[in-house]
């Protein structure tokens, strides 16, 4: 019933697994034929591994002049610019000059400007407040007067007084016309006694 030739039952060799097992057969007589170096006896041996140590086999004056001695330094050749660069970099500079003067000119300007605005802003803020404050005295004296007048009966007025009956309200605040509609209703036909709304 193999008609695609895809028949997973038989047990087919890996060619990997058989390619390994070949190259491992080939390289296992080359072992043998490798033979091991001489190691000096300044040599480590760290993780299998040697290392050899040239410090220690060197001579000690030899060694006082690789350490003391700095290394030779080459000469530095001074390069002479061209002429056009030179003329370009005292322009440049002269240019960098003149702009940065002009900034600190419009720095100075806006500073100027900064602080005359902040001074209005503080003059206007000064008479809102002064306002503010006159307009609340005023209400409060008013309404300190109207709360020594207190008739029974006309307490609904007095609220529907305090309430904003502005049909206009904006979008962020809660709808409030029930609450108008009901204060409205009871200031015109107040409740009597043992009566609710």
């Amino acid at each position: 019933m193999d008609v695609f030739g895809d028949n997973f039952e038989e047990n087919d060799v890996d060619p990997a697994a058989e390619f390994l097992a070949r190259e491992q057969d080939q390289l296992a007589g080359l072992e043998d034929e490798i033979k091991p170096a001489n190691v000096p006896a300044s040599a480590q041996v760290v993780n299998g591994i040697s290392t050899i140590d040239p410090l220690r086999s060197m001579s000690p004056d030899i060694k006082t002049r690789l350490f003391s001695t700095p290394p030779p330094t080459k000469p530095a050749v001074a390069r002479e610019e061209p002429e056009k660069i030179k003329i370009w970099r005292e322009e440049q500079k002269k240019r960098l000059e003149i702009k940065d003067a002009e900034e600190e000119k419009k720095k100075e300007e806006l500073r100027i400007a900064a602080k005359k605005e902040l001074e209005e802003w503080y003059k206007h803020h000064k008479e809102l407040i002064a306002k503010t404050k006159a307009a609340n005295r005023n209400a409060e004296k008013q309404f300190v007067a109207e709360s020594d007048e207190i008739e029974p009966g006309t307490e609904w007025e007095r609220i529907a007084k305090l309430c904003d009956f502005n049909p206009k309200a904006s979008r962020s605040s809660k709808d409030t016309s029930r609450m108008r509609s009901i204060i409205l209703q009871l200031k015109q036909q107040p409740l009597k006694k043992g009566e609710t709304a």
